[in-house]
């Protein structure tokens, strides 16, 4: 799977500058789209069992400058890798090399599977999502090319259809088991509002989050090796306990389906770690149900309240949580101005999610950070966001 870390990096990536880039390197004039990256509020592991999720779009984008050419080829370069890959569109691979470039060719090639008529194109791409932090700069960037893509052969992109596709270019090209959240509040994200998923069923709920509040990423610069095979094994983990359920509750085709009642009726057949595995997504569920239910009402500390017991619920029955993680939610709970703070993502490393009062953020900033830097050694990256619009013209 390639690594896209490197195309994540802070980079001078406005619309100005690419469009600049673009003429220097291929001539004339481009149209250029973006895609965001994206935070979890709350709902984690959930989106694989069926559930819900309740992701926002932020303001850090994948930008792609494309105009058509003639020849059927793609011509590509990346700004962050200073690298080109070209593809003929009438012979794309069978699946990825591990480069950056798969997620372009991906794209691509489950499109024209999907009965569009792709046209040649030069493309310039430029990310700003933050290195390696796990917002989502591989969704960020296959939505951009797709919507660039089908914009270019004159089809009017359907957003959901879009990430579904971008999903599938993921899975099968690339070759990585995410679920469709990503790709969904890359292409369906609203300026100012939270997004409530449904992930089987695709319906989804746009909520607005209060004018005052801000939405601040705290990374904590690890990411502990444990990671991949540990998401593995919790996918595992669930699928066990469904198996159990569903023995004695046939209705149960997901840990989406279960109630606690039932969970507590197999208390003595299941394994302990399984039964804490199933615990945390039946609960996690009802969390996003009720943080969209605060939300609605305006609730903001109500939602905090539920992302402290998310966290809890992650540290201890779901067990993906890691000492750096506990440490940055426990410092973020002591700042003034906090709402509520947790782990965001898949686990062992990578950044908290926090609602702060938008008039105590910088006071936030340094607290969190002098903290995390004395205890751990290491100084973290803070990114003060606001909910952003999904795809589209830059």
């Amino acid at each position: 799977m390639p690594n896209l870390q490197d195309i994540s990096s802070h980079h001078e990536c406005t619309v100005q500058t690419l469009a600049e880039d673009f003429a220097r390197r291929f001539g004339g004039r481009p149209t250029i789209y973006q895609a965001p990256g994206r935070v979890n509020l709350i709902g984690e592991h959930t989106d694989y069992n069926d559930g819900f999720v309740m992701p926002a779009a932020i303001a850090m984008y994948t930008r792609v400058a494309v105009a058509p050419r003639l020849d059927g080829k793609l011509v590509v370069r990346s700004e962050n890798f200073s690298e080109e890959a070209e593809f003929w569109l009438d012979q794309l691979p069978a699946r990825g090399s591990g480069h950056w470039s798969d997620y372009v060719a991906g794209v691509a090639k489950v499109l024209a599977e999907s009965g569009l008529r792709c046209t040649g194109a030069n493309l310039l791409i430029c990310g700003d999502v933050p290195l390696g932090a796990g917002l989502s700069s591989s969704a960020s960037l296959e939505v951009a090319i797709g919507y660039a893509l089908m914009d270019l052969a004159g089809q009017k992109p359907d957003r959901t259809r879009l990430a579904q596709l971008c999903q599938r270019a993921e899975n099968e090209f690339v070759g990585a088991r995410c679920g469709i959240m990503d790709q969904f509040v890359a292409s369906h994200g609203k300026r100012d509002h939270a997004l409530l998923l449904d992930c089987r069923s695709l319906e989804y709920r746009l909520l607005p989050l209060r004018e005052d509040v801000r939405l601040v990423i705290c990374n904590t610069m690890v990411r502990h090796a444990v990671a991949g095979g540990e998401y593995n094994q919790r996918r595992a983990e669930c699928e066990a306990g469904v198996k159990g359920l569903s023995k004695q509750f046939p209705v149960v085709r997901a840990l989406r389906d279960a109630t606690l009642e039932q969970l507590a009726q197999l208390n003595s057949e299941l394994p302990d770690k399984i039964f804490r595995r199933c615990r945390h997504v039946i609960t996690e569920n009802t969390r996003v149900t009720a943080a969209a239910a605060a939300l609605t009402r305006n609730d903001i500390a109500a939602f905090g309240d539920l992302m402290r017991e998310s966290h809890r619920s992650m540290r201890d029955d779901f067990e993906i949580s890691c000492a750096e993680l506990d440490l940055m939610v426990q410092l973020a709970e002591q700042a003034k101005g906090v709402y509520g703070a947790r782990m965001t993502g898949g686990g062992f490393g990578g950044c908290t999610i926090n609602l702060v009062h938008a008039g105590c953020v910088d006071a936030f900033q340094e607290s969190v950070s002098e903290g995390y830097e004395r205890a751990i050694g290491r100084k973290p990256e803070i990114y003060i966001c606001s909910p952003a619009d999904g795809v589209g013209l830059a």
